[in-house]
């Protein structure tokens, strides 16, 4: 069991990471409050491995299929696969809120509003996570839910868990076990913001070599600062007074390093590689080969865990015997020519028809392009 978890498996707030304060008081550099999962998205690396994942995901063509090999066939998309809320916003929103649920806090919840003839559920409202807690009675060992302070049927909550943990009934946070990683990240980017907002460093130093009472010390600061204010005119310094400028870089004052390695961490919390698809230095080099097998990559190390995971999702709520497939190729499509040699190929071979290749393309159909090309086509020539 996770420390961040109580024993009823609630939503309940959790250790921060301990990050620096002001030394002196009046500061307005605060704790960085990760009990709400969202509060993670202030960290670009977060939202942008979060946002990618779960935009692809919403995003991908999605099918109905019944049947496998020769006798696999299309079915109609039904009403929970075309606007699952019911709400009007269709596939595309619900699938995103339920992903950045699954993303930040293991765990996507909702209320099963509407249900066919046969039981099978037709609209799913989702809740927010954190107003769900969940737990196995002690007694029975069965789900008891409450949402928004009330208690849920268990026959009408409709959960689903990414990263599942033997004995528990809810899936792990992301957020929860990496907020010291995140936490720092934020921590220090908004240090860096505070050093320059609120003077977290003195510009400079005024010094003297006699012993100065404060009064005294407090008159000469004035007067210093009060001859240059609104000017750029030349001090004037006598009687043993000594001015001197503190030079702070740009990558001390903004703690770039670290901002860039907790940049990477909270990237790969995601997928290994995530940090190399989103561009952070994490001390490769980049070269063409590997920009062009960026997409590749995404799918295979960052994504398609989650389409998997997606298909399982929206085939239980299908009819038996129908299953549901997002259609990868649009994520990995590629250059204009690469998709020519890969259509001429697969034609050639009679594995697509003209139609099929048109319909990938988004072109209309033509009255030939549904047979397979008759005789022997010219050979493609694969490589330069």
């Amino acid at each position: 069991m996770s420390l961040f978890f109580g024993r009823r498996e609630s939503r309940a707030p959790f250790a921060e990471p301990e990050i620096p304060r002001p030394s002196m008081g009046g500061g307005t550099f605060a704790r960085i409050n990760l009990s709400r999962a969202e509060a993670s998205l202030q960290k670009v690396a977060v939202w942008s491995a979060t946002d990618l994942i779960a935009s692809l995901v919403s995003t991908l063509p999605i099918d109905v299929y019944a049947g496998t090999g020769k006798a696999r066939r299309e079915m109609p998309k039904p009403k929970v696969l075309v606007d699952p809320a019911g709400d009007g916003y269709g596939v595309s929103d619900w699938l995103y809120q339920y992903m950045m649920s699954l993303l930040l806090r293991g765990n996507g919840y909702g209320k099963t509003v509407d249900r066919d003839r046969l039981g099978i559920p037709t609209q799913v409202v989702l809740y927010h996570p954190d107003e769900v807690q969940g737990w196995r009675d002690e007694k029975t060992g069965l789900p008891q839910w409450r949402a928004g302070g009330k208690t849920v049927d268990a026959e009408d909550m409709w959960h689903r868990r990414a990263y599942p943990a033997p004995g528990c009934l809810l899936g792990l946070s992301p957020v929860e076990y990496h907020a010291g990683t995140i936490g720092l990240g934020i921590a220090a980017q908004r240090f860096g913001s505070q050093w320059f907002q609120d003077g977290a460093h003195p510009s400079g130093m005024l010094t003297n070599d006699q012993k100065l009472d404060p009064t005294t010390a407090k008159t000469a600061k004035e007067r210093f600062l009060a001859s240059l204010s609104g000017s750029r005119d030349v001090a004037v310094l006598g009687a043993g007074w000594k001015y001197q400028q503190i030079q702070v870089s740009a990558n001390e004052s903004q703690f770039l390093e670290t901002q860039r390695y907790t940049a990477a961490e909270c990237a790969r919390i995601y997928g290994p590689g995530m940090a190399e698809i989103l561009g952070y230095d994490t001390g490769g080099s980049m070269t063409y080969a590997n920009v062009e097998q960026r997409s590749l990559d995404l799918l295979t190390y960052a994504v398609d865990k989650w389409l998997v995971r997606g298909e399982a999702m929206f085939t239980s709520l299908l009819p038996d015997g129908q299953y549901a497939k997002f259609n990868r190729a649009a994520l990995s499509r590629t250059d204009l020519l690469t998709r020519t040699r890969a259509h001429a190929i697969a034609l050639q071979n009679k594995w697509t028809v003209v139609n099929e290749v048109r319909d990938l393309e988004d072109q209309t159909p033509v009255e030939w392009g549904d047979k397979p090309n008759e005789g022997n086509a010219p050979k493609v020539k694969i490589d330069d």
